[in-house]
């Protein structure tokens, strides 16, 4: 035995325990232990059954992801997943698999090669694969839909969300569920006598070749639908489908295909790129902390109501004040609404929405107030408002309070001048809806503490957000990158392009709206404040007018006036609006702005390299930490197709040199903003 595969003896059983932290993610030299712990075991008459588990709260949550990468690059040689599994069914000696805690991916294939699988209530069942660009790889295709049938194996493996224990057991997945003890549980059943039963040879819930061929096309409508342009759902409908048409050894054969062809695509690439930044943004070294056990919010508006449900959601109770009683009223009643919305659908229950309702308490004025340890700025996007209430908060908040303001681009540094407590003073930009948006920016003043950065970043943790570390700068990482980003689109239009085709050129690529279209959801009286904003910051390469000015004017300020880039039904869906074409000729004629025709691939260049370069600038002066930093924070907050990894890492994939050499073509072409950045984030540098 080894220090990650365990054994130990109960009557009769030799009970395998893996121990792996943090979740007992496999790898090729566990599973080699593993099977040969398991051939010993099938020479001793003394050992009846094993059982195989997880030390900790895991069962196995996965494959070990961090060889994936070198195994894509042929560094080192591929893991033979399926053969070690079979070694596992091909056991004379029945095997159990005893689910403490989550069996997903590789866990979920492990225990689908043992003989019987007995979970904890609390386990949770599931084939995410596709969420890293891959399929399971270990046989999971085709032991999954001879459990569980053929419908359920193709939601479970294409779209990758998991099922809670009881729902695995009313599905065949496993055999039994048990509150207490599994591994006890285990050896109970054992004792009883168990024979075994390999699922490779269970057929009854397969559907015939031509009802799953029919089956699986209706998935892939729906793939195509709620995962456009991503390849691996696909190839697990296929291998799912397969599972009806070929023998078990052929299925297995194609599914170890369609799982290569995955791992060296560029999508797998693209997305474990992201599990990795996920995991390794928003980190300092080690300071002390503070955690809060008590937050407080200012501004009930729509962003301070998502942020007092952010911390009800972690179970930290939180104070809400506005100074309009109507609209704290408004606020709690939006409240209650979300959370009875996400009841209805089955996500909490009625008792979870009343606990949580009970953690927001609002109260006038700043009542209370001194008793939190964290507060939370979100009023209007004003300085001088955002000071006066900073002003206030110093004065009552309580010493060692951490003071954040909400701002999507004021200067963190002119909000902490006004207090006495600089170092405590730092950014915290939620994004809207703050209760369901992921992502979250962690900004840095010039005094703010590693202390307060650190409680700050291990609260959005808390609050199951990612979370980001930026420098002070006007807009952040985010709205700072997606300004000459919309820029170019709306230079576009003027040069040209109608409104729809520059949005169109965006989402077809992948992305989640077009930067138009976005306009038309924020508002165009938003952006109008953003580049005042930006051009009484003096920030670079802001174009003094633009013609989204002239829709500014005329009141077009997008969904909320009905009419702005595009004409909104009751329905708020939009269409294209002749006026607007004409208008922004009009407006081109008079700025002497040239015109031409313009393909997909111009629009798109323009666009993904002026996001890309302003990336670079950002890691030159210091605002962003590293590459992938921004790449989470474009993904999380603005909609990047996730599978193409991020602006940075797709920078990495056309090539860095590429990359640069157009740039420099377009600076030559037409001046200054096409400048590329120093490029700091050249791959030598960046790990």
């Amino acid at each position: 035995m080894s220090n990650t595969v365990a054994g130990s003896r109960v009557d009769g059983c030799l009970i395998l325990t893996l121990n792996n932290p943090p979740v007992n993610a496999l790898t090729g030299e566990i599973l080699q232990q593993l099977a040969a712990a398991i051939s010993e075991a099938a020479a001793q008459d003394a050992i009846q059954a094993i059982i195989l588990t997880g030390a900790g709260k895991a069962f196995v949550g996965g494959a070990d992801i961090r060889a994936f990468p070198a195994i894509a690059a042929g560094e080192i040689p591929p893991i033979e997943w399926q053969r070690w599994m079979n070694a596992v069914e091909d056991s004379p000696k029945p095997i159990i698999a005893a689910i403490n805690g989550a069996a997903l991916g590789g866990g979920l294939e492990l225990a689908m090669a043992c003989h019987w699988r007995v979970a904890a209530r609390t386990a949770a069942i599931g084939q995410p694969e596709v969420k890293l660009g891959l399929i399971p790889g270990a046989g999971g295709t085709q032991r999954l839909p001879r459990l569980a049938g053929t419908e359920l194996a193709l939601k479970m493996i294409a779209f990758g969300e998991p099922l809670t224990a009881g729902e695995a057991l009313t599905a065949g997945i496993v055999d039994q569920v048990v509150e207490g003890d599994v591994v006890e549980a285990v050896v109970a059943m054992a004792a009883g006598g168990v024979a075994g039963r390999r699922t490779r040879e269970l057929s009854a819930r397969l559907l015939s070749p031509a009802e799953a061929e029919s089956l699986a096309a209706l998935f892939v409508d729906q793939c195509r639908k709620r995962m456009p342009s991503q390849t691996a759902p696909l190839a697990a409908i296929e291998c799912v489908a397969a599972s009806s048409r070929l023998a078990f050894p052929e299925g297995l054969a194609f599914e170890h295909q369609q799982f290569e062809d995955c791992l060296h695509g560029p999508q797998s690439r693209a997305l474990i790129h992201l599990f990795f930044a996920e995991r390794a943004a928003g980190k300092l070294e080690a300071p002390r902390t503070t955690p809060v056990q008590r937050a407080a919010v200012v501004g009930a508006g729509m962003m301070g109501s998502g942020i007092a449900m952010c911390f009800a959601n972690a179970g930290i109770p939180v104070l809400l004040t506005d100074t309009s009683a109507a609209h704290l009223e408004r606020s709690l009643e939006t409240i209650r609404k979300n959370y009875e919305t996400t009841a209805r659908k089955g996500r909490l229950t009625q008792a979870d929405v009343e606990a949580r309702l009970a953690l927001i308490q609002t109260v006038p004025d700043f009542d209370g107030f001194e008793t939190a340890g964290l507060i939370v700025e979100a009023v209007y996007e004003e300085l001088s408002l955002k000071q006066r209430v900073f002003l206030d908060l110093d004065r009552i908040a309580r010493p060692g309070a951490i003071l954040a303001t909400n701002t999507s681009t004021l200067d963190i540094d002119a909000i902490a001048a006004v207090t006495r407590r600089p170092e405590a003073v730092a950014g915290m930009h939620f994004f809207g809806p703050a209760h369901v948006m992921r992502l979250l920016e962690v900004v840095k003043g010039r005094s703010s503490a590693p202390e307060t950065l650190a409680t700050l970043l291990d609260t959005g943790r808390r609050l199951r957000k990612v979370c980001v570390l930026s420098g002070n700068c006007f807009g952040f990482i985010g709205n700072r990158m997606y300004a000459p980003y919309r820029a170019q689109a709306v230079a576009l239009v003027e040069r040209g392009c109608s409104t729809q085709q520059v949005d169109e050129a965006i989402t077809s690529w992948g992305f989640a709206m077009g930067p138009l279209a976005v306009g038309d959801l924020v508002g165009l009286d938003v952006y109008w404040l953003i580049r005042q904003a930006a051009l009484q910051a003096s920030l670079p390469h802001t174009p003094v007018t633009t013609f989204e000015d002239e829709l500014y004017k005329l009141g077009r300020y997008g969904q909320k006036t009905r009419s702005g880039w595009y004409l909104y039904d009751d329905a708020r869906r939009p269409s294209s609006d002749p006026e607007v074409e004409r208008l922004v000729r009009e407006y081109s004629s008079w700025q002497g702005i040239e015109q031409r025709q313009w393909n997909e691939r111009e629009i798109r260049e323009r666009c993904l390299l002026a996001l890309i370069n302003e990336g670079g600038r950002l890691l030159e002066e210091g605002i962003a930490e590293k590459p992938s930093d921004i790449d989470i924070v474009l993904v999380h907050g603005f909609g990047f197709p996730a599978w193409r990894g991020g602006p940075m890492h797709y920078a990495e994939s056309l090539g860095l040199d590429n990359v640069r050499r157009r740039l420099e073509a377009l600076y030559d072409e037409e001046g200054p903003q096409w400048k590329p950045a120093a490029w700091p984030w050249a791959p030598t540098v960046r790990r």
